[in-house]
């Protein structure tokens, strides 16, 4: 085989399909995001906003995340030294545990190296803790929850998106004795829709289901201490297995879960993702705790609030220019162009004539056909940016004809 040309036909058929991955090399500044320099592919700078992060409360940049890491940093060196189990725990991980496990009300909570991780090393590894686990998985949930579930070896049915009318059929022509679990998510990250916790909770106790939700888009932006939208809906108390990350609204970096002691003791001691994988840098674990703590307080809701007021200002602008927005009433502010070669083009323009970085999400992100910038407004961002946002896609979606027909939510 020529493999050489037959890495170059995969890659040409990105670049055809307008959809090849492009990587924007940026330097953020401490004290000064969503501020960034690009640095272009000729070597020149360029001073842009970053308009498609994920670090969705600043806290990336905040003093009090800052001086923790600092101060582990200097305490204990950069790395942990080993996986858990072998000279990587250290009171920074337990430290961090316990702050998850209080956030979310659970009895334990186990720290991962991403998010990813924990759903992938955890949803794969229940059917070995419960034989015959049949998993009911929503149709949009991330790709890291569906290769988790892929990869267990066990039975598992995908119902219809936030469906719970579907679920409940697929449930009733299973056995009644079969183990169960339903995985969702609290906020689908490409629309910015909710799932319907509640009604998924109702159905799980009247089957005798687990319940596992993915909250990584909600932790630290919903809920009176931030624990994410089960928080909020008062319904935390009746989710099995939550998994969340420390890497957005947190600003830090990994994942976890949280959960009854008894499950995450299970989860640490089966799962092959958790038992050899190097544990997270003491300064890192610290930096999370640090940033958690925060967020429970009243000076975390008071960044909660900037940021769903600037969200809805720039929902409410945007939809003033007839652009096509998809608006559930979250924090994520996408807008539909449905084309992977427009999409690309647009974020370019913006970038290049006007200072914006926001990425092109394409397939397989997104659907085929449903191609979208996605904005990601923070409490840092100023009237100013916003405005500067607001009037550069003005100036584009006019300049490139396209439909400003609303897309409905």
């Amino acid at each position: 085989m020529n493999f050489d040309a037959a890495l170059d036909a995969a890659l040409n058929r990105l670049h055809e399909e307008g959809r090849y991955r492009t990587f924007i090399e940026i330097e953020r500044e401490k004290g000064h995001y969503p501020h960034a320099v690009w640095t272009k592919p000729d070597g020149s700078k360029k001073d842009i906003t970053v308009w498609c992060g994920n670090d969705y409360l600043g806290m990336g940049q905040h003093p009090v995340v800052l001086t923790a890491m600092h101060e582990a940093l200097e305490a204990t060196g950069a790395g942990s030294g080993g996986t858990r189990n072998i000279s990587g725990t250290t009171v920074y991980h337990k430290r961090l545990e316990a702050e998850i496990a209080d956030l979310h009300g659970k009895e334990a909570a186990l720290v991962f190296t991403s998010a990813y991780n924990a759903n992938d090393a955890t949803l794969s590894t229940l059917p070995k803790l419960f034989p015959g686990l049949i998993i009911y998985s929503d149709a949009l949930n991330h790709a890291s929850m569906i290769e988790g579930v892929r990869r267990n070896g066990g039975a598992k049915r995908i119902f219809r998106h936030n469906d719970v009318a579907h679920l409940r059929e697929l449930i009733a022509a299973d056995d009644p004795a079969a183990p169960k679990l339903i995985a969702f998510e609290s906020i689908y990250s490409m629309d910015g829709d909710f799932g319907p916790i509640k009604d998924i909770c109702d159905l799980a106790e009247e089957v005798g289901a687990l319940t596992y939700i993915d909250e990584v888009h909600a932790v630290g932006m919903y809920g009176p201490r931030g624990a994410g939208v089960a928080e909020r809906d008062h319904q935390m108390h009746r989710i099995d297995i939550i998994n969340a990350t420390l890497a957005k609204a947190f600003g830090v970096f990994g994942g976890y879960i949280a959960a009854s002691a008894k499950m995450v003791d299970a989860v640490r001691s089966y799962a092959p993702g958790f038992i050899f994988t190097t544990s997270l840098p003491p300064a890192v674990a610290a930096g999370a705790a640090a940033s958690i703590a925060f967020l429970k307080t009243a000076e975390g809701q008071k960044l909660r609030d900037a940021q769903q007021l600037h969200a809805r200002i720039l929902k409410m602008r945007l939809r003033g220019l007839g652009l096509p927005i998809i608006d559930h009433g979250s924090h994520i502010v996408p807008v539909h162009v449905g084309n992977p070669i427009h999409c690309k083009m647009l974020s370019d323009m913006l970038l290049e004539d006007h200072g914006v970085y926001a990425q092109p999400i394409n397939f397989p992100t997104v659907p085929r056909g449903t191609e979208r910038l996605r904005f990601t407004p923070s409490p840092v961002h100023d009237a100013g940016q916003i405005d500067a946002l607001v009037k550069a896609m003005d100036s584009l979606w006019r300049h490139c004809a396209l439909n400003r027909a609303e897309v409905s939510a």
